[in-house]
C-alpha cells in the first residue's frame, strides 16, 4: 500500500493522479466509516482508477484542544491495515497543523484536492465539514469541485437500533466497559498496540507473569480486568486476562495495560503486540492481602478462558 503524508514537501505519485478518494478522519474506521470507503473503492474500479482512503494526524481535535483526555481508536499504523484490507491502494495522510487549520474551504478543495492530489472523485459522509472555521460542507464540495472536474458523493449515515453509528458511541461504550458493543460497531474488537515494556515484576511474583504496555494515545476504556487476546508478531493468537488501570494494590500507582496469556511463558520484552478487548470482567479494587490478590486473579484468569472458550 502506498503512504502519502501530505505535507509540505509530499509529493504525490503520478500513478495515484485521477484517484478516487474516501475522505474523513476514519479514526476507529467503524461500520459507518467502512460504507463510505466502500463506496469510494467501487467508484474507484468501475472508473479503473486508484482507491485512497484519506484520514487526519493529528487529529482535529488534538490541534484544536491539546489537553483533551486521549481518545484515539486506532492508530496509523493500524489504519493502515485497516485500508489495506478494505481494499484501497493508498493511505492519504492530512498532517494536521495551523497551515492546514487555516486553509479556506475553497483553496482546501482547489489547491489540495483538485490540484495538488489530481483527484477525479470524492466520497464523505453527509456530516464532512472541512476549511477554516468548518467553512466547507458537503454542498460547497460538490458544487465548488464540480465546477472544477471534481465528483463529490455524500454517504448518509449507517444506524442500528441504537441510533447512528459513529466513533462518539464507541467510546461511550468502551469507558462503560461495553466491550460487545464497541465490538459490534467496529467490527472487531477495540485492540491496542504497543511495545512491551519492563515492569516493576509484581505479576511474575504473583505466578501470573504480564505483557506491560503503555496506553499512549489510545482512548482508556474503563478501568478493571478484561478477557483478552494477543497477537504476536509472529501471528500467533494468545487468549488472557489483562488489568487496565492504576493497580490499586501496589504503591505507587501507575497506569499500564496488564495482559497475562494463559500457559505462555517466552520472552515479550521489546516486541510490538496487539491486545483485543472482548469481555469486562470486573473494576479495578484494592486486596488487603497479596493472597487475597491471587486467589481473584485466578479467579479472573478462570472466567477470562470460559468466555473466550466460547
Amino acid at each position: 500500500m502506498t503512504i502519502v503524508r501530505l505535507s509540505a514537501k509530499d509529493v504525490v505519485p503520478d500513478a495515484l493522479r485521477g484517484a478516487v478518494a474516501a475522505l474523513g478522519n476514519f479514526d476507529g474506521f467503524h461500520l459507518g466509516h467502512q460504507v463510505v470507503a466502500g463506496e469510494a473503492i467501487a467508484q474507484a474500479k468501475a472508473a479503473g482508477k486508484p482507491a485512497i482512503i484519506a484520514t487526519f494526524d493529528p487529529h482535529p481535535v488534538r490541534f484544536f484542544a491539546p489537553d483533551a483526555p486521549w481518545f484515539r481508536l486506532t492508530t496509523l499504523d493500524q489504519r493502515q491495515r485497516l485500508f489495506e484490507a478494505a481494499g484501497a491502494d493508498a493511505m492519504l495522510v492530512f498532517e494536521f497543523d495551523a497551515s492546514l487549520a487555516n486553509t479556506t474551504a475553497e483553496d482546501f478543495i482547489v489547491a489540495l484536492l483538485v490540484e495538488r492530489l489530481g483527484l477525479s472523485g470524492v466520497i464523505t459522509g453527509e456530516d464532512f465539514t472541512f476549511g477554516k472555521g468548518r467553512g466547507g460542507n458537503i454542498d460547497v464540495l460538490r458544487d465548488l469541485g464540480a465546477a472544477h472536474g471534481l465528483r463529490a458523493t455524500a454517504v448518509g449515515p449507517v444506524k442500528d437500533e441504537g441510533g447512528v453509528i459513529s466513533s462518539s458511541r464507541i467510546r461511550d461504550a468502551l469507558k462503560a466497559g461495553d466491550c460487545a458493543t464497541a465490538t459490534r460497531l467496529l467490527t472487531r474488537p477495540f485492540t491496542v498496540e504497543g511495545v512491551v515494556q519492563h515492569g516493576d515484576k509484581n505479576g511474575r511474583l504473583l505466578g501470573f507473569p504480564t505483557a506491560n504496555i503503555d496506553m499512549a494515545h489510545y482512548l482508556r476504556p474503563r478501568y478493571g480486568i478484561y478477557a483478552v487476546r494477543g497477537r504476536l508478531p509472529d501471528g500467533r493468537i494468545l487468549d488472557g486476562a489483562a488489568n487496565l488501570g492504576i493497580r490499586p494494590s501496589f504503591d505507587p500507582p501507575k497506569e499500564l495495560l496488564e495482559p497475562h496469556f494463559f500457559d505462555f511463558a517466552e520472552d515479550l520484552y521489546g516486541q510490538t503486540i496487539e491486545v483485543e478487548f472482548h469481555t469486562f470482567l470486573r473494576g479495578e479494587q484494592k486486596f488487603d492481602s497479596m493472597d487475597a490478590l491471587m486467589d481473584q486473579m485466578a479467579r479472573d484468569c478462570d472466567e477470562a478462558r470460559e468466555i473466550l472458550a466460547q
